[in-house]
C-alpha cells in the first residue's frame, strides 16, 4: 500500500540530490518500457509530468527498443542492469578484431579519466571517432541515464559513463520504499556501489548472526524508514509485521556494507537463502548477479536445495551477442545448433566460473552443471515478476525436469 505523501517524497528526495548537476524541464522526454506495475518506471514518470516533459511508450517489443529510442530521442531514459549489459556486449561484439578492441578500450579509458575528473561530454575526438554511433542507437539527445532494480557491473557502468557521454547515475530501493532509498551523488562517479541514503529516508544496517554480518563491522540487513516508506501489505497483517518492525523500520532482505566514502555496497540477500546438503548457506542471487556479466549469457537461474550438495543452473543466452561469441571459439551453426551443442555449452559454464572466481565465489557458490534453454524468462510466460525479477518458484516447477537431470548426471 503507497500512498501519494510517499510517492511525493521519494521523487522529492531525488529531485534534492541531482539538483546541482541536472533538473527536469518542460524539454524533456522520458521513453517508457518497463511495466508500469514497476515503481522505478512510476517515479520517473511523475517527475517527468510535474515539471511539463513529454512520455513516449515504446512499441510492446523490447528487441525493437532501439527503433523506438531513435523515433522518439528521449533525454531521460531510466535501465536496468540486464540492458546495460547487452548494449556492452553488442559494443564490443562489433569490435571483431584485436586492433578494434584495443582501440575501443583505449579511447574508453581516454574517457573515463575524463569522467573521473568530473568532465562528461559527447563532443570529444572519442566521440567523433567512436562514440557517437553507440550515442545516436540511443537516439542522440540523453542527457540522464538511471540504472535500478538490481546490482549493475562496475565494468559496464564505467564504460558506459564514457561512451554514453551523460549522467549515469545508480540508485538502490525496493517497492516497499516507493522506488528508491540510495542513489548515486553528482559528481562522484566511481563504481561498485549504490550511493547515499536519499534525504527523505535513514538507513541502519542490523546483525544477520547466521551470514557472519554485523553491523559493527559495516555490514548487514538494510533497513530503510521515512515517508517513503509504504503502509503494509493489503488485507496481510502477518507479511506486513515481517516486513515493518514496532519502529517502522523496512527490512529489505539485502545485505549492505558502508563504504568509507559514506555510500553503500550491496554484498549479498538473505531473502531466497538456503542451505546445501553439507550445511552451507547460499545466496543464489549474489552468485546470478555475478554470472549475469559472462557474455553470452542473457539470464541464469541459479538452483540449490538442501538434499544437494552441489548447485545447477539454466542459462538463457543472448541470441545477438552468442554467436559471436561462439565463432571466437570455434563454433559455428544457428541459435538452435549452437544451444545444443554440449562442447559450447562447457565453454559458456567455464566462462561463467572464470567470473566466480574473479569475484570471490568459494567453490560450493559455483555451479557444476547447466541446462541451456533457448527462450527468454518474460512476465508473459510466468517466470519474471512485472518488475523483471526472477520468479523462483515458478523457475524451479518449470525447469523440474531439467533439474533433475542435471543432478542425476553429475558425480562431484
Amino acid at each position: 500500500m503507497l500512498t501519494h505523501g510517499n510517492v511525493v517524497a521519494d521523487f522529492s528526495g531525488f529531485l534534492k540530490v541531482t539538483e546541482s548537476q541536472w533538473s527536469p524541464t518542460s524539454e524533456d522526454v522520458h521513453i517508457s518500457y518497463l511495466p508500469l506495475a514497476h515503481m522505478f518506471e512510476r517515479m520517473v514518470q511523475s517527475v517527468v509530468y510535474c515539471h511539463g516533459g513529454r512520455i513516449g511508450f515504446f512499441q510492446g517489443d523490447i528487441r525493437l527498443l532501439s527503433d523506438d529510442m531513435k523515433t522518439l530521442r528521449p533525454t531521460i531514459f531510466p535501465v536496468v542492469p540486464r540492458l546495460l549489459n547487452r548494449m556492452y556486449d553488442k559494443i564490443f561484439s562489433q569490435a571483431n578484431t584485436t586492433l578494434k578492441r584495443w582501440i575501443l578500450e583505449f579511447a574508453a579509458k581516454r574517457k573515463e579519466a575524463e569522467v573521473r575528473r568530473g568532465v562528461i561530454r559527447n563532443n570529444s575526438l572519442w566521440d567523433r571517432l567512436l562514440f557517437n554511433k553507440v550515442q545516436a542507437s540511443l537516439g542522440g539527445h540523453v542527457r540522464m541515464i538511471v540504472t535500478g532494480a538490481a546490482p549493475a557491473s562496475p565494468t559496464v557502468l564505467g564504460f558506459l559513463r564514457a561512451a554514453l557521454g551523460c549522467q549515469v547515475y545508480e540508485g538502490y530501493g525496493q517497492t516497499e520504499c516507493t522506488a528508491g532509498c540510495t542513489f548515486t551523488t553528482p559528481g562522484d562517479w566511481t563504481s561498485g556501489h549504490v550511493g547515499a541514503p536519499l534525504p527523505c529516508n535513514y538507513i541502519k544496517l542490523v546483525d544477520v548472526e547466521e551470514m557472519n554480518y554485523f553491523s559493527s563491522k559495516g555490514e548487514g540487513e538494510i533497513c530503510v524508514k521515512g515517508p517513503n516508506v509504504f503502509k503494509g501489505y493489503l488485507k496481510d497483517k502477518i507479511k506486513t509485521a515481517e516486513a515493518l518492525d514496532e519502529e517502522g523500520w523496512l527490512h529489505t532482505g539485502d545485505v549492505g556494507k558502508w563504504l568509507p566514502s559514506g555510500t553503500l555496497r550491496i554484498i549479498d540477500r538473505i531473502k531466497h537463502i538456503f542451505k546445501l546438503a553439507q550445511g552451507e548457506y547460499i545466496a543464489p542471487e549474489k552468485i546470478e548477479n555475478i554470472y549475469i556479466r559472462s557474455e553470452p549469457v542473457s539470464q541464469i537461474y541459479v538452483h540449490g536445495d538442501s538434499l544437494q550438495a552441489f548447485l545447477v543452473g539454466i542459462v538463457v543466452p543472448d541470441a545477438e551477442v552468442m554467436p559471436g561469441w561462439a565463432k571466437k571459439k570455434g563454433f559455428e551453426g544457428s541459435f538452435a545448433d549452437l544451444c545444443s551443442n554440449p562442447d559450447l555449452k562447457k565453454a559458456i559454464m567455464d566462462d561463467m566460473v572464470r567470473l566466480g572466481k574473479e569475484s570471490g565465489l568459494h567453490s560450493f557458490e559455483q555451479v557444476k552443471g547447466i541446462h541451456i534453454h533457448m527462450d527468454m524468462f518474460s512476465i508473459q510466460n510466468g517466470l519474471l515478476t512485472p518488475t523483471l525479477k526472477a520468479k523462483r518458484p515458478e523457475l524451479r516447477d518449470f525447469f523440474k525436469w531439467q533439474i533433475e537431470e542435471l543432478y542425476s548426471s553429475i558425480s562431484v
